[in-house]
């Protein structure tokens, strides 16, 4: 039985209802079928906070040890701009996206990335992505804190 409300929209910005969207996901029912239903996925846990998620569907080569929940920005929107494979019959897929966010200090996060996820045992998992030179200007710095929440500087985290 879901938890919410069944006509709350999804944060992923898919247009369903939550219930209907990434619920099935995150409370583990299901596993995303495509590398685009992972990724809107994952946002939707980055808005919730929900670090268990988070991890669960992240490679473990590229994997942190943990995210601190504290450090995580407040998320509001996700377009997704492209998909190169990623349908349930690959082992591969990127998905590029535009992703909006508040840090904890009310700055402005802008998160253009072209990120890469991969099949491991039949689930899909997010592995890395490359920023886009148009996020180039705004993406953190080297030694600033993490967006992904993690709580590890930029270089030691996603940068890498």
């Amino acid at each position: 039985m879901s938890k919410t409300t069944p006509l709350l929209s999804c944060p992923c910005g898919s247009a369903s209802s939550y219930a209907q969207c990434c619920e099935p996901y995150l409370e583990g029912r299901e596993n995303a079928p495509t590398a685009e239903a992972l990724m809107r996925s994952r946002f939707t846990a980055y808005t919730r906070a929900d670090t268990d998620y988070l991890l669960k569907t992240w490679h473990p080569e590229t994997r942190p040890t943990s995210i601190d929940k504290e450090t995580i920005p407040h998320w509001y929107d996700l377009q997704i701009l492209a998909t190169n494979n990623g349908n349930a019959e690959d082992e591969h897929g990127t998905v590029e996206f535009l992703a909006l966010a508040r840090t904890i200090h009310n700055q402005s996060i802008d998160l253009h990335e072209k990120s890469r996820f991969v099949k491991i045992d039949s689930q899909w998992v997010y592995h890395s992505g490359d920023l886009t030179s148009q996020a180039e200007s705004k993406k953190p710095g080297r030694n600033k804190p993490c967006p992904c929440g993690s709580g590890k500087k930029y270089k030691k985290c996603c940068a890498r």
